[in-house]
């Protein structure tokens, strides 16, 4: 699919989605309405059962809403064939979910490899390209090693080098560092930092404030609605002492560093 730059990556209008029926019918998003620009970084925050999730399969074409509308890069979802459909996930969207989800009978490489399998990828290109991925992740060496052989740190880097090998112009991130150490997710979010400094626009589903600092925009949900849009608060730079202050410490350093030499040849 062929994008323009001018047009939004993604427009949503009042779009809505439903779970069972009758008495049991459950509005999971309600008339929700959401303009994402190309290259942006937007972090989706909210409570569990908030929608955010549902929102996420919808964009990546893994859902339908019941109501309203999905315009993709311009273009009407609604009036795509469930075929062009699966051609654009396997071709601009890449997904990360916490979970992993990579396949246990395959090897690293392999795994990374599989979504350029859906697109007719000769073998041989599409493990020379998920090996080219893979470097880029410094996980070469763990090419032909088994899922189970991994940390979660490593895991999660081999989910991301599968979203990314067939260089998709959206990443769909849910809750992508939920089942890591805080090493590990701070390793994760530089990756995707990275992925988006290089003009991917990424979209993450998210319960830890902490990761908003990544994001240029923030969206707080509620009820299947947008409770809150904004943008990201941006870290403030440490302040520099003054030279005053610098001098009084160099001159305190050059001090104890004399008398401990006094004091070793005393």
């Amino acid at each position: 699919m062929a994008t323009d730059s001018t047009v939004p990556v993604i427009v949503l209008a009042d779009l809505t989605k439903r779970y069972g029926s009758g008495e049991a019918e459950h509005t999971v998003l309600d008339g929700l309405n959401l303009t994402i620009e190309k290259g942006e970084f937007i972090a989706i925050m909210g409570p569990s059962g908030c929608g955010k999730t549902t929102l996420l399969n919808i964009l990546g074409l893994l859902d339908r809403a019941d109501e309203g509308d999905y315009f993709l890069d311009g273009r009407s979802v609604d009036a795509m064939t469930s075929a062009r459909m699966a051609r654009i996930r396997s071709s601009q969207i890449g997904f990360v979910f916490q979970s992993f989800n990579l396949v246990s009978r395959l090897t690293v490489i392999e795994n990374v490899a599989l979504p350029l399998t859906y697109q007719g990828v000769s073998k041989t290109k599409r493990l020379q390209a998920a090996s080219k991925m893979l470097s880029t992740f410094h996980l070469s060496e763990r090419e032909y090693y088994m899922p189970w052989q991994l940390s979660g740190g490593q895991t999660q880097r081999v989910a991301i080098a599968r979203a990314l090998v067939n260089n998709p112009s959206i990443v769909l991130a849910d809750e992508p560092t939920g089942n890591l150490d805080s090493r590990s997710s701070h390793v994760i979010m530089e990756e995707l930092a990275d992925i988006h400094a290089r003009g991917n626009t990424i979209i993450m589903v998210t319960h830890n404030p902490d990761l908003t600092s990544y994001a240029t925009r923030v969206i707080r949900m509620n009820d299947g609605k947008i409770d809150s849009d904004s943008a990201a608060p941006r870290p403030k730079k440490p302040k520099t002492a003054p030279k005053k202050a610098l001098g009084k410490i160099r001159k305190s350093a050059r001090i104890a560093k004399k008398k401990v030499k006094e004091e070793a040849t005393a």
